[in-house]
């Protein structure tokens, strides 16, 4: 089962492999039900027509999306020698609680064939392919999406507090291109990949798979919900496994391409 969001003449409207769901059945209500009910009432749902309207990200003004950081051991290495304070990134890779951050507003994020972004006063940027979790308002895993979380690592490196500005900026955090169905139990070992192309040629490509992650992302979520409540759910991106050179940085123009289990995030480098 796959859900996606598109523009209407009427607004945004939620369709379910492919058929509109009706209007009233926004990922905001979805997302109050238990994960027991969840697939049940999609079924019992009455289907419209085919849904033709563009694609957009999938998500509404009501969800947040918050990230997880250094989740993988390759990560960890490349956040250790990008920063002049480097110990601390093993201190979070081998902690008990892992580190978690705020990473968009519904309403900032792009969706699939939409322009990411850098920041203007950054020097070294790149892109981040993650597996997206999607929680409902009791933390449950409902399913996931593809990621990129658009980071600077000059920034960041400069020093670990300036991660806010490192990470959150406008068009900073994509994800789709729809969600996919599926509980914690399948998305144990979700494959990921990325592939950065510049000028029509391919100037880097990577893979990984969530089997490789620190913590799993059911932990993941059980730490976000901890203190904080998410009465219409939620997104997650638990981190990524798949770091370009250290001689690379985005240039306007690149176009990235992520790619989760069967999802597939293409998104242009905006000038």
């Amino acid at each position: 089962m796959y859900l996606t969001r598109h523009m209407t003449g009427n607004g945004p409207r939620w369709a379910l492999d492919g058929q509109y769901l009706p209007l009233n059945a926004d990922l905001s209500f979805l997302l109050q039900l238990p994960a027991g009910s969840f697939r049940s009432l999609l079924d019992e749902l009455p289907k419209g027509p085919e849904a033709t309207g563009p694609m957009t990200a999938p998500i509404d003004a009501m969800q947040e999306v918050w990230a997880a950081g250094v989740t993988y051991l390759r990560s960890r290495e490349a956040r250790e020698h990008e920063s002049d304070t480097g110990d601390i990134y093993e201190k979070v890779y081998d902690a008990h609680r892992p580190e978690i951050f705020p990473k968009a507003t519904g309403w900032r994020v792009a969706g699939h064939d939409e322009g990411i972004r850098v920041r203007s006063d950054s020097t070294w940027n790149v892109p981040e392919p993650e597996l997206v979790i999607v929680v409902n308002s009791n933390l449950e895993i409902i399913g996931y999406t593809a990621g990129n979380d658009v980071s600077s690592r000059s920034i960041e490196g400069e020093n670990p507090l300036y991660l806010p500005q490192a990470k959150i900026f406008d068009r900073s955090c994509a994800i789709g291109p729809g969600i996919q169905l599926a509980g914690p139990e399948e998305v144990s070992d979700v494959p990921i990949s990325l592939q950065i192309h510049r000028q029509g040629a391919v100037v880097f490509e990577g893979d990984s798979s969530t089997s490789q992650m620190k913590r799993t992302p059911q932990e993941l979520a059980g730490y976000l919900g901890r203190e904080m409540s998410f009465p219409y759910g939620g997104f997650l991106m638990t981190g990524t496994g798949i770091v370009p050179p250290d001689d690379f940085t985005l240039d306007p123009d690149d176009l990235v391409v992520v790619i989760v289990g069967d999802l597939i995030l293409t998104n242009a480098v905006q000038r």
